[in-house]
């Protein structure tokens, strides 16, 4: 029953597919759970929440990464086999983006970015009801959240939950 239960519940959101994969592919590290961003290991990353991008340009950013920052490429071949932005290795020189950890199939792509444009983008301050649903019931991660009455908290709430 419990499996029935789970597999009902991750049906009723066709964008799960997509926070999984922004998981995986450590979106989090650099723009945190909340996709406002801020300082990560590849250096400010940009808010998903205050982007004007389309569907096709959040496709191409994770696809190709961004030259000349932290921002990495998730697909093998990004500027070899596939020119990006119009542009070979040779072509981006020193300003090659760095190379994912993990690689992402089109179609993981695809669902990362529906999921950035249904649960992220223009959503404004995050909030407890959204902290929760990223991370589940009783994370104590969104707390910070709870205890400011579901107002805006502090832009990273994971640094303050750390003993």
């Amino acid at each position: 029953m419990g499996f029935d239960a789970a597999h009902a519940q991750s049906a009723s959101d066709p964008t799960d597919a997509g926070k999984a994969v922004f998981k995986r592919g450590n979106c989090v590290g650099c723009h945190k759970w909340h996709g406002n961003g801020g300082g990560g290991y590849g250096g400010d990353a940009l808010s998903l929440r205050k982007t004007e991008l389309t569907r096709e340009q959040i496709i191409e950013t994770v696809t190709c990464g961004r030259p000349g920052t932290g921002m990495p490429f998730f697909v093998r071949g990004s500027y070899d086999s596939t020119k990006c932005y119009e542009m070979s290795r040779q072509d981006v020189a020193d300003r090659m983006p760095p190379e994912a950890n993990v690689f992402l199939r089109p179609n993981e792509i695809e669902a990362v970015a529906d999921y950035v444009l249904a649960h992220v983008k223009g959503k404004g301050e995050p909030n407890y009801d959204e902290c929760i649903a990223f991370f589940g019931d009783g994370s104590r991660v969104c707390n910070i959240y709870k205890e400011a009455g579901h107002a805006a908290a502090p832009s990273d709430p994971s640094e303050k939950a750390k003993p």
